[in-house]
């Protein structure tokens, strides 16, 4: 039986400026769909909220590819237990509201809690917090 509540797992990628966004969602879904079983291993109950990541990192990645602030995307998948938490940056601007990026009703729907914060490159880098 899984118990161990308290760990923290995470996986981190860079996508290149030579990437265009719907490459850079690809090439962003492709490496989370290969690297998050390793990341979650046997937790129970992940399924579901893996798949829920895929959607949400795809949906910033877009955003951020869209709006950079640096050359590349920056991104991380982290795993404590209790949720899956996808960070994506650096975006120039701060978050746009789901009306001017519809595919942020989408994220907003899968996740208990979205935000920004200042990242290294002087960006915005968003992140999105997604339940088991």
């Amino acid at each position: 039986m899984w118990q161990h509540l308290t760990m923290d797992r995470d996986i981190t990628f860079t996508i290149g400026p030579e990437a265009k966004p719907v490459d850079a969602m690809a090439r962003a879904t492709a490496f989370a769909r290969r690297t998050l079983p390793m990341l979650l291993k046997d937790a129970p109950g992940t399924a579901v909220a893996a798949g829920s990541a895929i959607k949400v990192l795809a949906e910033l990645v877009d955003i951020t590819a869209r709006d950079r602030h640096s050359t590349d995307v920056l991104g991380r998948v982290a795993f404590d237990g209790a949720h899956i938490t996808v960070s994506v940056g650096e975006m120039s601007s701060s978050l746009p509201s789901p009306d001017e990026e519809p595919g942020l009703y989408l994220v907003r729907g899968l996740t208990d809690d979205i935000g920004q914060y200042g990242g290294d490159e002087g960006g915005h880098v968003t992140w999105a917090s997604v339940p088991l």
